[in-house]
């Protein structure tokens, strides 16, 4: 069945971990098993997006190695260091740092703390460190796949992309490869894009702005949205739903799993494979075989579950075009 069609990159997948919220920390480990940590950004672990496939991912990850997982939410960026620290001061075997924001929090804490790994998800790295390891992922991709499928089922010639901060260059990614692959399948359509106007704290936690953002986009013609933003994108795509006749397009997982008040619009989901990325960097480091540097994980689309069947094969065989074309470079994003 299509709809159990993943459309996915081929690259190295490798690890990741969450992103948001506090400074609590949970329980599970037991002393001297391999214990792997995971500290958000500013959100919650079940954000039902980009920190629940990190955790997921940490929890796979540790119970394949024998062991156990924790995470501490951050309440305030400002508890970084702190909230890494007090897995590192317990001698955690792994510690996984969810967002871009915490990259430098994970370099300093990875220099202070040799011996212990450290994934950093979002995190590229510039130069590699033995002990680091930035999960990134061309999203570039994944959103030009959503926008080759938006222009495709939309009516209206206008499509909507309602996005965290751009402060943030996976997010920037998403923004860029949705508008050229919406202009691949029609050059003349209209993409209506905005950035929350906040910061790190809180563009991905507000899912108000994102369901008015989205309601002005739909007031402007708007008939596809695509919400890319953690709860910022969730509150755009639970808008759509409550409109008769529209489309939505998650991101990170498969939001049709985590979103269900969704279901009456979304199609499709751009996303990162952050779970197995995550768990199989946290292997790599049971193993002692831990990569320092860069890993890049696996994109793709969803499967289009209610809409398999509005979703013909000529849209599918464009897709598969669209995948192949990106994979051999004979297709650009535009994204730099």
């Amino acid at each position: 069945m299509r709809s159990k069609r993943t459309f996915l990159f081929t690259a190295l997948m490798l690890v990741g971990l969450v992103l948001s919220a506090c400074g609590a920390l949970i329980p599970g480990g037991a002393d001297g098993g391999f214990r792997v940590g995971l500290v958000t950004d500013v959100g919650e672990v079940d954000d039902k997006s980009f920190n629940q496939s990190a955790w997921e991912g940490a929890q796979e990850g540790a119970a394949a190695a024998g062991g156990t997982a924790d995470f501490i939410e951050t309440q305030d960026a400002k508890d970084y260091q702190a909230n890494i620290a007090e897995f590192a001061d317990q001698g955690y075997d792994v510690i996984v740092t969810v967002g871009f924001a915490l990259g430098e929090a994970t370099a300093a804490a990875a220099a202070e703390y040799p011996d212990i790994n450290f994934i950093g998800v979002d995190q590229f790295q510039p130069e590699a460190i033995d002990n680091v390891a930035g999960l990134i992922f061309p999203e570039d991709q994944a959103g030009f796949l959503a926008g080759a499928l938006a222009a495709n089922v939309s009516e209206s010639g206008t499509l909507a992309a309602v996005l965290g901060t751009d402060l943030v260059p996976p997010v920037v990614a998403f923004k860029v490869g949705f508008e050229s692959g919406a202009q691949w399948v029609n050059p003349d359509i209209s993409v209506i894009s905005t950035y929350h106007p906040g910061g790190l704290d809180v563009a991905f936690t507000d899912p108000e702005w994102g369901a008015s953002t989205a309601a002005q986009a739909i007031d402007q013609g708007a008939d596809v949205i695509f919400g890319a933003g953690g709860k910022t994108g969730n509150g755009a795509l639970i808008e759509v739903a409550n409109h008769d006749g529209l489309y939505c397009i998650g991101v990170d997982t498969d939001q049709w799993e985590t979103v269900p008040e969704a279901h009456s619009c979304l199609i499709t989901s751009a996303m990162k494979l952050i779970t197995p990325g995550v768990a199989s960097l946290i292997g790599q480091a049971n193993a002692s075989t831990f990569p320092g540097g860069n890993a890049i994980g696996d994109v793709g689309l969803a499967g289009f579950h209610d809409f398999d069947d509005m979703v013909g094969d000529d849209i599918v065989s464009q897709l598969d075009e669209a995948r192949a074309g990106l994979a051999d470079g004979s297709i650009s994003t535009g994204y730099p």
